[in-house]
């Protein structure tokens, strides 16, 4: 019983201290956010007097709300033709057989080993001479044929009943209808949690736009933290205030599908 006991206190010590280190970058942020500069610098871990100040600043130096409108259009686009064009190769790869499918699997699965810094060179390029710099559709268009999310989609796909894709070619169903009207209703958690994923990544993306976006009117979130943090004087109340607004719309999709994608993760096809 005592050995019971012990087991259990010590397990629930060793949640609280993971809990903590995994809350606390969060509470930093916040109260990092409510204090002066000097104030974070110093390391105080307590609420502060300047937020109103701090967002003031932010929104004096940047047009939040078009910064804001940009990264949302790139996320939200981005995620849907991912979600779209990945789906159907994963559904594809995985119904319709042949004898070059799991060889051209592999040879996309093999290109998972490619860093994306030794493709920046050869991307660029090829948005330069279509015309695509400085525009998000050059910021979304390498991104939307993801071999992970294929993969993902392909795994997932396995789970599917194929009784239900039997039964609807009975009725009559030609293959694009099965994948709209069966397929997609059956996978629901899978796309909740590839949403949540592929939004994250598309939302926190630094280094393309970085290298794509040059004019102020078309930057996104992510470059506008990384300016303010590079200045002379960097406001790192303001920086603090910016990364809050930053970590909003990515905890509101990840709340919103917590549960399918949670299910989704765990193969479930309901």
């Amino acid at each position: 019983m005592i050995a019971r006991i012990l087991t259990r206190g010590s397990l629930y010590v060793l949640m609280s201290l993971v809990a903590f280190v995994s809350v606390f970058p969060f509470y930093w942020m916040i109260v990092g956010a409510t204090n002066t500069s000097s104030d974070v610098i110093r390391g105080k871990p307590t609420f502060g007097t300047a937020l109103f100040d701090n967002i003031a600043h932010f929104f004096n130096l940047f047009d939040v709300p078009r910064v804001l409108l940009n990264t949302t259009i790139i996320a939200v686009v981005g995620t849907v033709l991912t979600l779209a064009l990945s789906s159907l190769a994963g559904y594809g790869f995985e119904m319709f057989r042949s004898k070059f499918r799991d060889k051209l699997f592999g040879l996309m699965l093999t290109m998972l080993s490619i860093p994306f810094s030794a493709l920046m060179i050869p991307l660029f390029i090829m948005m330069s001479q279509a015309g695509l710099m400085n525009t998000f559709v050059g910021i979304i268009l390498p991104g939307i044929a993801s071999i992970y999310i294929i993969f993902y989609f392909r795994q997932a796909t396995k789970a599917f009943p194929s009784e239900l894709r039997d039964a609807a070619r009975i009725d009559g169903l030609k293959e694009w209808q099965i994948f709209l009207y069966v397929y997609l209703p059956v996978m629901r958690s899978t796309y909740a949690a590839a949403t949540i994923i592929v939004f994250m990544a598309n939302w926190n993306n630094y280094l393309w736009p970085l290298i794509i976006l040059q004019s102020n009117e078309n930057k996104v979130i992510t470059l506008i933290i990384s300016s303010m943090r590079s200045g002379y004087n960097p406001q790192f109340g303001a920086v603090m205030v910016a990364v809050v607004l930053a970590t909003l719309p990515t905890l509101f999709i990840f709340f919103a599908l917590q549960r399918r994608f949670v299910e989704g993760l765990l193969g479930s096809v309901k």
